[in-house]
Parts: C-alpha cells; sequence; structure tokens
C-alpha cells in the first residue's frame, strides 16, 4: 500500500486527534527549520538571517547524484548542509514533512536514519528517536513507501543511513531495489565490514546508489587511503571515535584528518559526530570540509519542540 499523508474521513474524536496530530507535525518541521538556518548561517554567515527566513521555497529541479551535489556546491564557494533525521520519529507522517521542508529551505543532501533495535554506534539522542520510531511502527518497507512518495519532489538527493545486519536480513540485492525504486540515491552503512565492501558495491552500483564509506580518527593511514578511493558520493570523516552525540567541542584531530584525506583524494569530504552549535560548524568549515552534518543536535531539537 502507498504511503499518504491525507487522511480519510474521520470522526469528530479522529477529527481532533487528527489536528492534534498535524499540530504536531507542524511544531517539528518548524523546530527543524529553525535549527537549519542556524547552522545555514554559521556556514554562510554573509547572508542576512531575514533573507534566509524570508526566501522563496526552492524551486523543483532533477535531483543530482550525491556526487554531483558536492560538486555544484563547491564550485559555487560554499559548504554542503547535510541535516540528518530519523524517519519515523515521532511518525512517518512527520519524516515525510520534514523532508520537503529540510529540502525547500535549502538542505543540500538529506541523511535519513534507518531506525535499529540496535544502534551500537549511537548515542542516546538517537537510541531513544530510534526507539520512538520503532513504537510508532516504522519499519523498512513502511519508510521505503514513505520515501517513493516524497522523493519526487525533493530537489536534493537523501541517502540513507543504516546498520548492516539489517540488510543481510532482507538480502543486499533486494534491499538496495528496494532503495532505489524509493528514490534513495545513497547508502551509508555504519558498521560495514571492510570485507564486504566490493560484494555489497556491486548491489549499489547495480541499482545506481552511491556508497559512501566512513573513515574515522582511528583509520590507519593505508585503510583510510583504500576506503577514500572506494568511497562514491563524498568520503564521511567520523569527528571522534565512539557513539554520536553533542560535544563541548571539535576535535581538534579533525584538521589533520582533512589534511590526510586531501593528499590522496579530490572526493568532497563531510564531517559528522559532535557537531551542535554554530561554532562547530564555523571551525569544520574553516579546516576545509566540504560539507557539515548535523545529526544528533538535529534530532533533539526536534524532539524538544515537537509540541
Amino acid at each position: 500500500m502507498a504511503f499518504a499523508l491525507k487522511a480519510s474521513p474521520a470522526s469528530p474524536s479522529s477529527s481532533a486527534a487528527s489536528r492534534h496530530s498535524a499540530g504536531r507535525r507542524s511544531a517539528v518541521t518548524v523546530a527543524a527549520s529553525r535549527r537549519l538556518l542556524v547552522v545555514r548561517a554559521a556556514i554562510h554567515p554573509a547572508v542576512p538571517m531575514g533573507r534566509l527566513l524570508l526566501r522563496a521555497p526552492r524551486k523543483r529541479a532533477l535531483t543530482l547524484t550525491v556526487a554531483q551535489t558536492l560538486s555544484r556546491v563547491k564550485e559555487q564557494g560554499k559548504t554542503a548542509l547535510i541535516p540528518y533525521i530519523t524517519a519515523g520519529d515521532p511518525d512517518l507522517a512527520t519524516t515525510a514533512e520534514a523532508l520537503r521542508l529540510l529540502d525547500s529551505l535549502g538542505a543540500d543532501v538529506i541523511e535519513l536514519g534507518m531506525p535499529s533495535p540496535d544502534p551500537s554506534a549511537d548515542g542516546p539522542v538517537i537510541k531513544a528517536s530510534a526507539q520512538r520510531a520503532l513504537a510508532a511502527g516504522a519499519t523498512t518497507d513502511a519508510v521505503m513507501a514513505m520515501l517513493k512518495e516524497v522523493t519526487p519532489d525533493l530537489s536534493c538527493p537523501v541517502v540513507l543511513f543504516s546498520y548492516f545486519d539489517p540488510i543481510v536480513r532482507r538480502g543486499t540485492a533486494s534491499f538496495a531495489a528496494t532503495a532505489k525504486d524509493a528514490g534513495v540515491k545513497g547508502l551509508i552503512i555504519r558498521d560495514l565490514p571492510y570485507d564486504k565492501i566490493h560484494a555489497f558495491r556491486i548491489e549499489t552500483i547495480k541499482n545506481s546508489l552511491e556508497l559512501i564509506l566512513l573513515t574515522t580518527p582511528a583509520t590507519t593511514a593505508e585503510r583510510m587511503r583504500e576506503i577514500t578511493k572506494a568511497s562514491q558520493g563524498f568520503v564521511y570523516l567520523v569527528s571522534v571515535v565512539g557513539v554520536t552525540g553533542a560535544r563541548a567541542t571539535v576535535n581538534p584531530h579533525v584538521k589533520d584528518l582533512l589534511k590526510e584525506i586531501r593528499k590522496v583524494s579530490d572526493k568532497a569530504v563531510a564531517v559528522r559526530f559532535g557537531i551542535s552549535t554554530p561554532e562547530h560548524v564555523s571551525q569544520i568549515v574553516e579546516w576545509g570540509a566540504d560539507g557539515v552534518i548535523i545529526g544528533s543536535a538535529m534530532v533533539k531539537h526536534n524532539h524538544q519542540h515537537k509540541g
């Protein structure tokens, strides 16, 4: 069954519940937009906040690949903004609305987290978000059905962030084909074993999906070069060893890691983990990152302002 945002005729009591649900969705998406605008101002401080708030929604355009999007942003002398939200938190209708709004407000790429019952690399904020989504019925099939309806409306690419085990259980070929059918442009697999990259990449290539690979401060220099060479879309630089979550400061080692990646590749590099303030964003931009990914801070902000 296709995912639909329009509800069928309802009784007075269900109508009241629908109004409450719609109000909650509006609160969440407004919170998301405010967070996005604050971060956007940090990336491009020369642009007045008022101008950002009042600008018209971005016109629908042919969706580029992730790599093409990052290249275009770089050619414009800008840094890509990649917000992360969890699919199905607090429900899939809210996620659909948030995707459209984030796109219209200028997100360059949207990273959509597939809720996992065992998010081993995630901190408490995203773990709680995943639990809420799963409790609300955010199955893989339901998320893909929602995306199939929403992605045709978007001008920015959507990439899925997932753990590998749910993909293996479903079947790598089946998952990749379903993601393509849903309009997904790329995949980020947090715990993809290095020795599984080649086989899984065959399936992603068959389905025109960009497999975005991660490197961390603990990755050896030789492995980092191999990952950088194999990564598609962009190189995903994890700023710290450990789980997701806001930090007081950005790991200063990120500056050196960016330099090391630049020595072996001219691919775009986006940084995530621990980025929670405009000051963090400004620091990472100054160090030369091509993109910043806002995860836990975005998820936490949306949950706190859900109404």
